[in-house]
């Protein structure tokens, strides 16, 4: 999992971050164990991948503590990963290669994150609980140290923050074990596919599932977001096809007969990554 700036707090009841054990190949073999036991789906999905790292993906996000997180959480509202990974990379350029601190986020010109790519309704979401953490109001290593419930019950409060935003700090920042993310668009149509669903999963159906995986139910959304994504990552890194003009002709009009079907027509970012989701615009 990414590392998290000196002098930030995960501790809380309900939270047992994997970096803090003192033996963590132990516990990814116990955890794995017990969901294998727990689920058989799970455990084709563990069977199958016998190297997966589930820090991998987190690793190659930038160091955040909560705030950045949120901050991380908030700019993918309802975007594909690529439009994410640029905005927060444009973000990131304002201040010298990094996430901004809350009193950072204030002092710079609002007009500069919107040109970074943010709409005005997250750049005053964004704003909003950056006041409240330099004024007093929150504290973020005494949120940090909440129990998951209470976490969302402090932050929900903010419009522009909703659950699956913050369930998202809680897996990426604070490492928190027993996480699942019932609204995301990714997660749900991972468990369709596992599961031979005939229909995408509602949220509650999300969370019925996901009961037996208590209490380890974070590497359990890892291994099936890793069922989506890992394909998908193959594949962008695959090398490209030579363009249509240079190909056979017969090629060239198989592909252009293949462009008029509904499949190809779909967005090419259709599914997001880990915390992406799109859901209708609401707080999230």
């Amino acid at each position: 999992m990414i590392g998290v700036p000196a002098g930030s707090t995960r501790r809380g009841k309900g939270a047992s971050p994997v970096s803090e054990d003192p033996d963590r190949a132990a516990w990814l073999r116990k955890t794995r164990s017990y969901l294998s036991k727990a689920d058989p789906v799970l455990a084709g999905l563990i069977d199958q991948r016998p190297e997966f790292d589930p820090q991998a993906w987190r690793a190659r996000l930038p160091p955040m503590d909560l705030y950045g997180a949120l901050l991380f959480q908030v700019t993918g509202q309802q975007l594909s990963v690529a439009s994410t990974r640029s905005i927060l990379g444009r973000i990131q350029d304002l201040f010298g290669g990094r996430l901004p601190r809350p009193a950072e986020l204030l002092a710079l010109d609002p007009a500069k994150l919107r040109e970074a790519g943010l709409s005005w309704r997250k750049i005053g979401t964004l704003r909003d609980l950056a006041e409240r953490l330099t004024d007093g109001r929150l504290d973020q290593e005494q949120l940090s140290s909440l129990p998951d419930d209470e976490l969302m019950a402090a932050l929900t409060v903010i419009p522009g923050i909703g659950p699956w935003t913050v369930q998202g700090a809680l897996l990426v920042a604070l490492e928190r074990e027993d996480v699942v993310l019932p609204g995301d668009l990714a997660l749900r149509k991972a468990i369709q596919a596992a599961y031979g669903l005939d229909h995408l999963p509602s949220q509650q159906e999300v969370l019925a599932i996901a009961e037996k995986w208590r209490p380890y139910r974070s590497l359990a959304t890892s291994y099936l977001f890793s069922a989506v994504f890992e394909p998908a990552e193959r594949a962008e890194r695959a090398p490209a096809k030579p363009p249509a003009a240079a190909r056979p002709k017969a090629a060239a009009a198989k592909a252009a007969a293949a462009a008029e079907t509904p499949a190809a027509k779909a967005p090419a970012a259709e599914t997001p990554a880990p915390g992406r989701s799109r859901a209708p615009r609401k707080a999230r």
